[in-house]
Order: C-alpha cells, then structure tokens, then sequence
C-alpha cells in the first residue's frame, strides 16, 4: 500500500510530496510540529496535543492554517487512508512560502503537512532491559517551550547518543543543571520514592506524555516533585526514567559511566509504564481508523 500525505489542502501520494523551496520553513525554520500516537486506531491525548499546537502558534505569532474542527477531520482522514492502528501522525505549520527576507511576510497563508506512519514506541524488550543515556551540553535557545521545527541542537544530541550506542541524550545547561532531553523530559526518582522532574518553563517542552505520568502518578499516590536536579544527582539517583510520545515511560539503567540504582529497572518507572499501558487501553478517545 501507497503512502498518503496531505500538503496544503491536497491527499497525495508520499513518494510525491513536495514543499515550495521558498517556503519559510525550509529557509528559517519557520514553523511548528507536534506528533500525536494512535493506538489501536485512537490518537492519544488529543486535546493536549491541539491545545500545545494552538500555544506554539500563537508564540510565533503564525495563524492557524484552519479550526480545530478541521484539522482533526484531516489527521482522522491521513490516518485512515494510511491505515494506521499502531503509530504517529506528524502535523507540521510554517508560516507559509514568501520570498525570502527575514520578517514576517504580510498575507501569506501559512503551510500545513500532514503524514502517518505505523509502529510506536520501542520494543519491548528495550524497555524490559532499560537503556543508556549520555549526557551533552544544552545548546539550545531560550524558547524551548514552543515545539519549533529548529532542531539542530537536538539533532547534534541524538547523533552524539548514537555514535556512543545510547538510546538519548540528556541535556545539561552550564550550571550543571539537567533541562530535559534531546527529544523526550527527564525525571528520576529520588531514594525515598519521589518523582521528580524539571517545571514548566521556557527551558523545556511541556510534554504531553509527561503530563499524563504526573496525573497517573498522582492517583497512584506517588509523590511528584517539579523542580530541578543536577546531573550528579540523576546519576546517584534510586531511578531515572524518560517520557515521550513515542517512549512512553522508558527506564534508564546507565547515564553516561554511571550505573543508576542496581542497573536493571526500577519499581516504580515498571509500575507507572504499566499504568500508562493501562490508560491506552480504556482510552475512549474519537476512532480514527478500525473497529
């Protein structure tokens, strides 16, 4: 089967897919994304991915390409057409194809892509075993908070995790002062059970995934701290765990040189992955594609 994405305003085949050379995202970075999962024909946590597209927007001042309403019959129709029960779909807005000069261009329609993919989170067994991060300077902007397609910093993160055979990078600011990770939040666990991981603010993205553990957490009367820790203190920590979209709530055993806890999985991240496993499966979101 033929994959379909949708560019401003047309269902096409993914092989053709195509963007205007001028088209500010692809010169400036100009734009938004978000990723929403879909599991079992469902997307996950819908609204809160809506409401942070909404947020990066208006921080970017770009107008939104059509209502909600619209863009969700869109996602539902990219999902179904590729027949997608198990992954993501990726939502991309620029602030559309002017020629190229550095302010905001005036009466330009912004651009809009969608695509979908099958498969979503890591296997299994990955997260049975726990994986390795590295640690890398933060060398980010000040506006992490907005889910901007500018990720060079990001990318030179995840290659430097990759080259080194780890699963991520976590991003550590001058301070020593963890911020997140290259594509996902951090946490860990402090000796006495406590959840911690960094507030909202413009040093991170609010993450979606992040906020569902914190409600789970909550109702598993499991204390959440949001504040910031050091990388010394993650690397002494009793556990440590990454949350995303696609990693849902993925143990780490081993930051950079440094065995966290006994080097297997801990208690508490295994519990919480499995309550969060939980939430898919009554989730009673719209059913996008299936039965």
């Amino acid at each position: 089967m033929s994959r379909i994405a949708y560019v401003n305003g047309q269902y096409v085949l993914h092989r053709d897919a195509a963007v205007h050379i001028e088209d500010r995202g692809y010169q400036f970075s100009d734009g938004i994304y978000e990723v929403t999962a879909i599991y079992k024909g469902r997307p996950v946590d819908n609204d809160g991915h809506w409401d942070r597209l909404e947020r990066s927007l208006r921080e970017l001042r770009i107008d939104m390409p059509m209502t909600r309403g619209g863009l969700d019959l869109v996602a539902r129709e990219v999902v179904r057409r590729n027949r997608v029960r198990n992954g993501i779909i990726y939502i991309q807005i620029t602030r559309g194809v002017s020629p190229r000069n550095h302010p905001f261009p005036k009466d330009t329609p912004p651009s809009i892509v969608m695509t979908a993919r099958h498969g979503l989170g890591s296997k299994p067994e990955v997260a049975a075993k726990g994986v390795s991060l590295i640690s890398h300077p933060d060398i980010r902007w000040g506006r992490r908070d907005i889910k901007t397609v500018s990720l060079l910093p990001n990318v030179l993160a995840k290659q430097a995790a990759y080259e080194q055979h780890a699963y991520e990078a976590i991003l550590v600011g001058p301070d020593g002062m963890v911020s997140e990770c290259s594509s996902s939040n951090a946490w860990i666990v402090t000796k006495d059970g406590a959840l911690v991981t960094r507030p909202l603010s413009n040093d991170i993205l609010g993450g979606i995934t992040r906020k569902r553990l914190i409600d789970l957490a909550d109702a598993e009367g499991l204390r959440v701290e949001e504040r910031s820790f050091s990388l010394d203190e993650a690397k002494a920590a009793r556990e440590v765990f990454v949350s995303s979209t696609s990693s849902f709530a993925m143990p780490v055993v081993r930051i950079d040189d440094s065995v966290i806890g006994n080097g297997h999985p801990g208690s508490i991240v295994t519990n919480l992955r499995a309550r969060y496993f939980d939430f898919l499966e009554s989730a009673s979101g719209p059913l996008w594609y299936g039965h």
